[in-house]
């Protein structure tokens, strides 16, 4: 028992509030990886917009148009929930919106596109608005000196969940006949639709059961009673005024814009890129159930070498790593290239080794450098730079794609935003935000 405790502890997960938060990685990932990465986007192309023009582009509007929705709400909303309203019913609310959308494409058959979209893009304000009070809790749950190997642990176990819901959707998405369904039917899909929603709901309770709201600290302008919609819009006022003092946060910030906007590209185009260039679902989806176990310890060894070099450093590897992938998707695409099924399984392997931590370590990194008392609304930026930079990305690639008609064109502006992010995480003092923090906290 001792030994297992132990083990624990270093992955980050002893205790049971921090089991709790990070356990709803694994609830919401099967969404990202049966709806957003697999299952979903070639459903959406074969099936529900069949005979549809501008496929590829239209699919890119739709990320756009959901991220654009809870990017506009976002920062209001981490106001409100660090001066009255409670983050845990913020996101209870957000997840009851994405389940719900997500066990509505059981509806969705072939021609039913604009309710596939809309089902598509509420799903998608579902997961991203829950994220803005999921992310606010982790400073709360977690000790500074825990912050990175939580963060990490988290992602690791969304890996594993999302890729244990999705090798099960395949084998029935696959082998129909195995479970009693008829092959090309559309049931074993509509299925799996249903199983992310059940999975998605599940395994978010023990966040709402074992993690405590965390306790509202007022500043000497508010008083309990005052006006809801005034103190949250003074806040996030304050909050913008402050900029110059947190501006190792807020350059982490911009960082994460440049480069998310080309890490959220690849995880949410990768499939309908590679089904464009002429790859099939046989050979795409095993790769990304590939990329679900490979992260799995990836992520938690990204934890480890944060402790090791700092998880400043360790991001802008993982960064450079993107940049090698983006190479390898612009050479899969070229009319004369005859490896593409190999290329595209390297790439899948690159995405498992640094996905999941370059993205926990920023969040571990930005939780440690926002005061306490104003997590919600410095995540609800957060979440606001988290959105758009799943908007330019997926927008550019439309773009470049329509301007050019060319498909590997879409993945150029890649190169750029990973660069950028680079340059400017290159610039953080991390110590210096952390101690700005503190300060701002013990005030």
């Amino acid at each position: 028992m001792q030994r297992g405790a132990g083990w624990l502890e270093r992955a980050g997960l002893g205790r049971p509030e921090l089991r709790a938060w990070a356990l709803y990685d694994w609830a919401n990932s099967a969404f990202f990886t049966t709806v957003v990465t697999a299952v979903f986007p070639i459903y959406y192309r074969e099936v529900a917009a069949a005979g549809e023009e501008g496929v590829l582009e239209g699919y890119s509007a739709l990320t756009t148009w959901a991220m654009v929705a809870i990017a506009l709400v976002g920062p209001v909303l981490g106001a409100l929930s660090d001066t009255r309203l409670r983050k845990k019913t913020l996101m209870a609310a957000f997840v009851v919106l994405g389940v719900s959308a997500t066990a509505a494409l059981w509806f969705v058959e072939r021609g039913d596109w604009r309710f596939a979209s809309l089902c598509f893009v509420l799903g998608n304000i579902g997961v991203a608005g829950s994220f803005l009070f999921y992310d606010a809790l982790l400073p709360a749950v977690a000790r500074e000196e825990e912050l990175d190997r939580v963060s990490t642990a988290a992602y690791a176990l969304g890996y594993l969940g999302g890729g244990v819901l999705l090798a099960a959707n395949l084998a029935w998405i696959l082998k129909p006949e195995w479970f009693g369904m008829e092959s090309g039917s559309t049931l074993p899909v509509r299925l799996a639709f249903l199983s992310v929603a059940a999975w998605w709901a599940l395994f978010a309770l023990p966040l709402f059961l074992r993690v405590k709201e965390p306790p509202r600290a007022y500043e000497s302008d508010e008083r309990p009673g005052g006006s809801l919609v005034r103190d949250a819009f003074a806040r996030l006022g304050e909050t913008l005024r402050e900029i110059p003092r947190y501006r190792d946060a807020f350059l982490l910030l911009l960082a994460m814009l440049a480069y998310n906007d080309g890490i959220n590209t690849i995880i949410r185009l990768a499939t309908i890129y590679g089904a464009e260039i002429g790859l099939g679902a046989k050979e795409m989806i095993p790769a990304i159930l590939l990329v679900q176990f490979v992260g799995v310890p990836c992520a938690f060894g990204f934890g480890w070498l944060a402790r090791r070099v700092g998880p400043k450093r360790a991001v802008v590897g993982g960064v450079l790593v993107y940049i090698g992938i983006t190479a390898l998707a612009w050479r899969m695409a070229s009319p004369d290239e005859t490896h593409k099924v190999e290329l595209f399984y390297v790439l899948a392997i690159g995405v498992a080794l640094v996905m999941g931590g370059c993205q926990a370590l920023t969040r571990s990194m930005f939780a440690s450098m926002v005061p306490a008392h104003k997590a919600g609304e410095f995540f609800g930026l957060f979440g606001v730079l988290e959105r758009f930079s799943a908007i330019l990305g997926p927008l550019c690639f439309g773009l470049a794609i329509s301007w050019t008609g060319e498909q590997r064109a879409g993945v150029v502006p890649l190169f750029g935003f990973f660069a950028l992010g680079a340059l400017l995480l290159s610039k953080v003092d991390l110590e210096r935000g952390r101690r700005v923090a503190r300060e701002a906290s013990s005030r």
